[in-house]
This record gives structure tokens, sequence and C-alpha cells, in this order.
């Protein structure tokens, strides 16, 4: 609420004024002494004259008006239009004044009364002693005491309560002004403007070219910028490392000793004590008799037990490294105790200087080394040397390694004698059904087909079971025939063959050969003259695109038909990649196929229609160096198969169904369950994984029955039989039920190990496919040929 005041001023009032201006001019210190008068002066004092109304009259005739809050301060002059000095302040303060309450606007009309009065009363004096001040003489008026500037204000005092002079708002929170242009008021009742805030580019501007930036902090009361003096920096670096703040403090004063520690003895009296001053009283006598009867049973202990028992917890601790070391066992370690085990002693291998017939020759050492990693199948755990003297012989490399481990042998060693079992190994061998009962399955080698000059990488067998397709390294594709195991026909090509696979639909005959870059679809040209025909015609004319490649799918991969070359020996259409490819398998129906191209990066897989003529990328990122894909048999579910994992994904639906892990360091190939329910994998690090793929993402089954890098593997389409081939020049032909019931596991044999491949480079049996109806089995090799096991 604001309350109007209207004074009517005089001209001759304004003399006083222009003396006070006059007086401005003189020194710093005649001013303080003006203002010291001024407030000591009883006369001039309008404050203590209460009840007078003064008026002061002004040669204008405009009515000045004021305004003032509730308690009477002072907040600005207002016109005729009643429009307030101080804009600024009318948007929050003066919403706040007409809120009050009625109370409040009585004891305001009481103050005004009591200011009128005051006014009357000095306008009383005549108006001409204002202009005759100077030359009247000044009432004696006493002056204060100057304040010493170098002494604190307040140092005499026993004040704790310093109120800070930079903003008067006191303790509220500072957000409520974030709106608002200033921060706050100072003691003039002025506002506090707000600095200008720059942004992030002007402090990082400030940081680079102010060298004070790094000793500049914010004071939250007024927001402007202090900066620190050395002096407040090493108190806030005294405070941090939690020393006194005062740097003249010292904490380490010399210790005075008022008092001597000295006890001196200072008898009152020197006269002997009494006899009957030693006679012990009956309480005592008690008393006495109760501390004895605890010092024997225990309960009490002298001081010289007391310190016994503090010393010895104060001593180290030793605890037994045995926990039979405290019972009857370490009695039995005492009358009979285990001697631990010796070492053999050296034999003339050690020696240095062998025998001969001790010495490894070329193969010895070289055996010797392909074991690092299985260094106890070793013979020897060294290689001997040959030396001529005892001086020549070097240190051994190995010596701190080796009494490390006996030394771990010893403190390892059992400490207790307990009865050996006698275990039959028939009872650690799980009870399996005899192969006997697991019959028909391959046991013998029937036919070896010699043909090729190189390497036998892939072979595939017909849908009917009469013909099979094989492809090598000496860049030739040969197609035999089963029963006899005649060549054919043979198709040369211009690159090493990676991998042959017959299509899967017995209405087409259709070969997918994968060469270097090139996919080649052939027609083999064998079986019935009207399926070579209808395949002809099928790839003779390409059907019209409907949908327009992108470019990242034409810089991948290009369809074309094949060269009249080329047509002679059967092949029909011709699929260019941009990459080697490496594998290539068909879909069930025989109208999809995929490639694999690990060099492809992110285009690794491909999936081409061959009724379309079309090709796919089903991947935009490449989530590892893919190895091998792989068909769903019943579902549209793609098998993708990286150097450490398997990834399934719904073509349908494009995404992710499910990932398996199988814990090795390289996959090599993958074969599924002709049900689909069951996964097989085959790595490089000789093992082999079964996967259930409706029970976990970890193998159900880890099979290691290969010493050497697994190849390949095959699931049989109608027994429950599958396959793997190995470096070993081994194929294992194991046993595979899968059952109905959900809650029965897949029972899981091994039958037989066909091991008649040859060793070549290190290489043993590539790839093995089964025959589609006959429980029999193509195995290709390093030793150039194709073998069937019936």
């Amino acid at each position: 609420m604001t309350k109007k005041l209207a004074l009517k001023r005089k001209g001759k009032a304004a003399e006083p004024t222009n003396e006070v201006a006059a007086s401005s001019e003189a020194s710093d210190n005649e001013e303080e002494e003006d203002l010291l008068q001024a407030v000591k002066d009883p006369g001039e004092d309008s404050t203590d004259d209460e009840g007078i109304d003064q008026e002061y009259q002004s040669d204008s005739s405009e009515d000045l008006e004021f305004e003032s809050d509730e308690e009477g301060n002072y907040l600005g002059r207002k016109g005729k239009d009643g429009s307030s000095g101080d804009e600024e302040d009318e948007d929050g303060e003066d919403d706040e004044e007409d809120d009050e309450e009625s109370d409040s606007e009585e004891e305001q009309d009481k103050e005004e009364a009591a200011s009128t009065s005051k006014q009357t009363k000095s306008e009383e004096e005549p108006s001409s002693s204002s202009s005759n001040t100077s030359k009247k003489p000044q009432p004696s008026i006493k002056e204060l005491p100057k304040r010493d500037p170098s002494k604190p204000e307040y140092r005499d005092s026993d004040t704790s309560d310093e109120e800070d002079i930079r903003n008067t708002v006191g303790n509220i929170p500072m957000h409520w002004y974030d709106e608002y242009k200033h921060i706050g008021y100072d003691w003039d009742a002025k506002k506090i403007v707000k600095p200008p805030q720059g942004d992030q580019i002007d402090e990082f501007l400030r940081k680079i070219e102010d060298p004070n930036f790094w000793r500049t902090v914010k004071d939250p009361l007024t927001g402007q910028e202090v900066v620190l003096t050395d002096e407040d920096i090493a108190l806030i670096k005294r405070i941090v490392a939690g020393r006194v703040p005062n740097k003249d403090h010292e904490e380490y004063e010399p210790w005075i000793e008022w008092f001597t520690s000295e006890v001196e003895k200072m008898p009152i009296k020197n006269v002997p004590d009494h006899k009957r001053s030693f006679l012990p009283s009956g309480s005592e006598k008690k008393r006495v008799s109760r501390m004895v009867h605890a010092l024997k049973m225990g309960w009490m202990k002298t001081a010289e037990e007391v310190e016994r028992e503090k010393k010895a917890k104060r001593g180290p601790k030793f605890y037994m490294l045995w926990e039979t070391d405290t019972g009857r066992e370490h009695m039995r370690r005492i009358h009979d105790p285990v001697s631990a085990p010796k070492r053999d002693l050296p034999g003339h291998a050690e020696s240095y200087n062998p025998p001969p017939e001790y010495l490894f020759d070329a193969k010895e050492a070289k055996e010797w080394l392909k074991l690092k990693d299985e260094p106890h199948k070793r013979k020897l755990h060294f290689m001997p040397q040959k030396f001529r003297s005892l001086r020549e012989v070097p240190a051994y490399s190995r010596y701190l390694r080796e009494r490390f481990l006996r030394c771990l042998d010893l403190y390892l060693c059992p400490r207790a004698k307990r009865v050996k079992l006698n275990i039959d190994a028939e009872y650690l061998i799980p009870k399996l059904p005899s192969p006997r009962d697991l019959q028909p399955f391959p046991t013998v080698e029937s036919l070896v087909y010699r043909g090729h000059t190189d390497l036998v990488r892939s072979v595939s067998v017909e849908p009917k079971g009469e013909y099979i397709v094989s492809g090598s390294d000496d860049k030739t594709v040969k197609i035999w025939e089963i029963a006899t195991g005649r060549c054919i026909r043979t198709i040369e090509t211009e690159d090493v063959v990676r991998c042959v696979a017959w299509c899967p639909n017995a209405k087409l005959s259709i070969i997918a050969v994968a060469t270097g870059n090139r996919l080649l679809l052939v027609n083999p040209k064998v079986g019935d003259k009207v399926l070579v025909k209808k395949t002809d015609d099928l790839l003779a004319e390409a059907p019209k695109q409907d949908v327009i490649e992108s470019e990242r799918i034409k810089a991948a991969v290009q369809w074309s038909t094949a060269e009249p070359a080329e047509q002679e020996k059967g092949v029909r259409v011709v699929i260019n990649h941009f990459k080697p490819i490496r594998q290539v398998t068909w879909h069930g129906r025989g109208d999809y196929l995929a490639t694999v191209m690990p060099e492809g990066a992110n285009r690794s897989a491909l999936i081409h229609q061959l009724s379309k003529r079309r090709s796919q990328i089903p991947f935009s990122k490449s989530k590892g160096l893919i190895q091998c894909v792989l068909f769903h048999p019943v579902k549209p579910c793609f098998f993708v198969a990286t150097q450490h994992n398997i990834r399934i994904y719904d073509l349908v639906k494009q995404e992710l169904v499910k990932k398996l892990l199988t814990n090795s360091k390289w996959i090599s190939g993958m074969s599924i369950h002709p049900k689909g329910d069951n996964l097989l994998v085959s790595t490089y690090d000789k093992k082999m994984l079964w996967f259930d793929l409706d029970l976990s993402t970890k193998p159900y089954q880890t099979m290691r029955l290969h010493r050497n890098a697994v190849r390949s593997v095959a699931f049989h389409l109608r027994y429950p039989l599958f396959a793997s081939g190995s470096d070993d020049q081994a194929v294992i032909v194991s046993h595979g039920m899968v059952y109905n019931d959900l809650l029965q596991n897949p029972l899981i044999v091994p039958l037989k190990k066909l091991q008649t491949h040859e060793k070549r480079d290190e290489f043993g049996v590539l790839d093995v496919n089964w025959h589609p109806v006959q429980p029999w089995i193509f195995s290709t090799g390093a030793d150039c040929t194709i073998r069937l096991f019936t």
C-alpha cells in the first residue's frame, strides 16, 4: 500500500541545500564532522519532535507527491499522473504491498500523523534563520571520536554475527532472481545488476588468454568474478591440506613443564605408626579372602600375568598350515609320516655328452616340437643336447620354473593316507547300446574314385543317389557314376574349384560350382533326358526384371549367360562376384542358393534366386569374418557362422533370432539335422559341438574324437547317423538319435573310425557327404581320391 504526502515547500527553503553543496567541496574530514554535527544537533533533528505538523512551501504551485512503503521507507516521487519515479520497482514490489492486512494500514496512519506534527513544529521557526546560519555561531556539539582505520571495527566486540555488506537480500535461494536482471540490493537500496554472461566459447577464450583464469572464482551473492590473491590461494591450500589456516600459528610449541613429575615423599609426622593400625578390620579380611579365592580359581590375575598376556597378544601370531596338525592326524604324521615323492634319477639322455642313440634326429625333433600344446604326450620333457665338456654347458633356462613347480608339488602333497578305492573301469564308462544294435552304418571301404591330380576339396551327391560331383584344385569338376566308379564327364574351369553343390530339387539337374570369383550353374547332362531338356529351357532365357537393383548389389554380383565355348561344357549361367567364393549351399526347395566370400566384409554372404535371377545382400553390417552359411530345412531361417559364434536370422521378419556360443577358436563347418532342431558344428581346434536349438545357446555335447582339426561334418537325411572328417585322415561315423519326446535327450554313440586316406602336406580328409538313400558315406582327401564307405 502506498501513501501520499503533499508537502508544500517555500522558495527560501532551498538555501540550506546550497550550503550543503558548498560544504561538499571541502575535504573528506570536514564532511565527516559536518555529518556528525548534523546527527547530534537537537535543533535541526526533526525525528524527535513528535506530534508537530511541518509544512514546506515551494515557489512552484505544483504539489510533490512521494511514495513510501508500510514502514515509511522512501520509494520514489510521483507526478500528477500518478506515475512513480522508480518504475522498475513497480513490477515485483508494489504487488506485494497491496496485499497487506488492514491492521498494518492503521499503524501507517499513525506514523503519518506523527510526521505531520514534526513538520508543523519546524515551520514555526523563522525562515530567515536558515539564510543567516553561516553568520550565527554554531551551538557546541560534542564530536564523536574518530575510528582508527588500522584497527578492525569489531575487534574488541564479542559479536559473531557479521553481516555481508555486499548483498542485503539475506540467506535466501539465489535462483529466485534467475528471471530478473538484478541479483539483489545493496545498502543504499539500489539494485545490483547481474554482470553480462558469456557463452562457452568466450569462457574457452578467456581460459586461453587470461593468465589469471585459474585463480578467478565467481561470487554467488553478486555474480561478479573475483581474482584470488596469493594469500588467498595459500590459505586455501593450507585448508585443503588439513593444516591450520593461520600460517603464523605454531602447531608444535615447546612443552613447558609447569609441574614436576617426580613424586616426593613428604611425611606429615616422623612418628612410627602404632601396632593397632596394622590390624585388619573384619570387612577387609573378608575382602582379602575373596580376592585370594579368585586368584586360586583363575578369575583374577596378577599384574605379571596380565602383562604377559598383553605381550603375547602384541607379538606375532602363528597359525597351523593344515587343519589336521592339531588332532590325531598330527600324531600319525609324527609316527607314520608320508615321505615327499622323489624325482627320478637322471638317465643317459640328461647327460651333457649323451650317446648318439639318445640324440634326436630331424623327424623326432619335429615331432617333439609339434606336441608343444600337449607336453604330457612327450616321451622326454627336454631335448637332449651334446657338449664337448662340462664347461660349455650353459645355464638351464627352465631351472626356476621347475624349482617352482617342485615346491608346488611338495606344498600340495596330500597329508593323509587314504584307502584306495578299487573301481573297475567298466563302471566309469557310461552304459551305451552295442554298435551291433545300431546297424546299419558304413564299416568298410568299397570304392576309390581316382582321376584328380590335386587335392579334392568338395563332393556332392545327386538327389536320386546315382551320381556324384567333385571339385578339385586341379581346376576341374568331375561327374562320377556311383555304382561303377566311372568318370562320366570332366568340366574344366579357369580357377581352383572351392565348392560344388548339387541342387536338392529332384525336378532340376543343376550343379553350382564355386571357382575363383565366379559361380557356375552347370547342367551335367546325366540321367533323364526329359529332365535335362527341362533344365536347359529353364536356364536359357532370363526373366524380365521388375525391380531395379541398387548400385551396391550391382557392384557385388552380376548375372550373365555363359559363352558358347562354356555352353558346350554344360555351363548355362555365370554369376560374377567381386571376391573369391569359398562356399555355396542350396535351399531345400532348390530355388535359392547362398554364397560366402570371407573377404567381402559386410557383403560376405549373398542370397541368389534362380527363378528371377536376382541377388540380395541380407546384411548391412559385418558381424565378423563369415566362414559358412546354411538354410534351415523347414523354417525360413538362415544360419551364419563366423569365427567364434553362430547367428540365426529370421528371413521373413529380418531379425536376429538367436546367437549360439561355441567357445571355440575357429569354426570350419556345420550341418543341420533333417528335422531342424539340432545343429552339428566342426571346429579347427579338434572339437565337434552338438547344439540343441530348443534347449540352450550353449553346446549340449562337446565331442573330442579327433586328434587334429575337424574340417567337415554331415547328417544323414534318413538314418540317425552323422560323420566327421579330420586332418588325422580319419572319418568317424557316429549314431545320433533325436527323439520326438522333448524330455528325452538325444542319444550320441561313436560307432566306427574309418582311416584309409593318406596324408599330404598336413592335410587329411577335406569333405564328407552322405548318400541320400543308402547308409553310405563319401569322403574327399588331400591324396586326390574320393572314397566310398559302405
